[in-house]
């Protein structure tokens, strides 16, 4: 049994052909997936202070307890943008600058996150019936996690940090079973009910005051390739004007647009764009009689 368990590492600790292209540098620290949900954690903290914070349940000591959550989030942030930088240059050079510069700035954007994710929490309120008040959504709709992630990521991506949005988007994605590219652009009072599969895709553009129901897809209809035939990365997906509504299970493909003030209706399949005002439905069932499965 010795044997063999060292045939077998001694065969594992060969690296491959394959592996060099998945990790140029062996000796590298990589960025953590474990310090990234510590830092969701922070900023949930920070944005929502009352519901998962209880040392800022105390107005005499709130001001003390968000100055530390600010202070760690800005270390543990920058690490890790250093790292992600390291990760995808492999250069040392200015890295601990531009980590200190884009933690700062990402810091001070912070007030923004908060404000946008409040216009989510009442988009949610506003539109479902069941909800009795807005502390509900923020503690049970997973579409909040799953837009504090986003919006945390969309915010690391456009300063141009590589890898960690991505991560912090999938992480959302295997909790909630929503699934937002950071590249997406999603304007205000953004509202998923149910939320379980659906997808928007990296190029995508959604106004303000957007709903979108459970398994609805905005996905790209087909791919450009270059010369070598890999996928070109240009607009391919959706863009959604304001106060459009979209029901469970359908699916928007391509660069098309969706016209303000908009209804689409559930099982619909779309790939072109509709006048604003537009209300898309399906056809009306038609009632087939059938005997003993005739018919199936």
């Amino acid at each position: 049994m010795n044997e063999i368990l060292k045939e077998s590492i001694d065969k594992l600790l060969i690296v491959t052909e394959e592996e060099n292209l998945v990790t140029t540098c062996s000796n590298r620290q990589l960025p953590s997936v474990t310090v990234l949900a510590e830092i969701v954690k922070l900023v949930r903290n920070i944005v929502f202070p009352a519901h998962f914070d209880e040392s800022q349940n105390d107005p005499l000591f709130r001001e003390y307890h968000m100055g530390v959550n600010v202070e760690t989030l800005g270390t543990i942030l920058r690490q890790q943008i250093a790292l992600a930088l390291i990760f995808e240059n492999n250069c040392h050079a200015f890295v601990d600058e531009m980590a200190d510069k884009i933690m700062e700035d990402f810091i001070q954007q912070m007030p923004e996150i908060k404000r946008l994710l409040f216009t989510d929490v009442k988009a949610i309120y506003d539109n479902d019936p069941a909800v009795k008040n807005f502390s509900e959504v923020i503690f049970c709709y997973p579409v909040i996690q799953a837009m504090l992630h986003y919006r945390v990521a969309h915010q690391l991506h456009i300063m141009g940090v590589p890898i960690l949005p991505r991560i912090l988007t999938e992480m959302a994605h295997s909790s909630t079973g929503i699934d937002i590219h950071p590249g997406a652009q999603i304007g205000e009072y953004f509202s998923i009910d149910h939320g379980t599969g659906v997808v928007i895709g990296e190029t995508c553009i959604i106004g303000n005051h957007v709903t979108l129901y459970q398994g609805v897809t905005l996905g790209a209809k087909n791919f450009q390739v270059d010369d070598q035939g890999r996928p070109v990365n240009v607009p391919r997906h959706p863009i959604i004007g304001d106060h459009v509504t979209i029901y469970a299970n359908s699916t928007i493909l391509g660069r098309i647009t969706i016209g303000q003030n908009t209804v689409i209706g559930g099982n619909i399949w779309l790939t072109h764009s509709v006048p604003p005002g537009s209300k898309i439905l399906q056809s009306k069932a038609i009632d087939v009689s059938f005997n003993e499965g005739l018919g199936i």
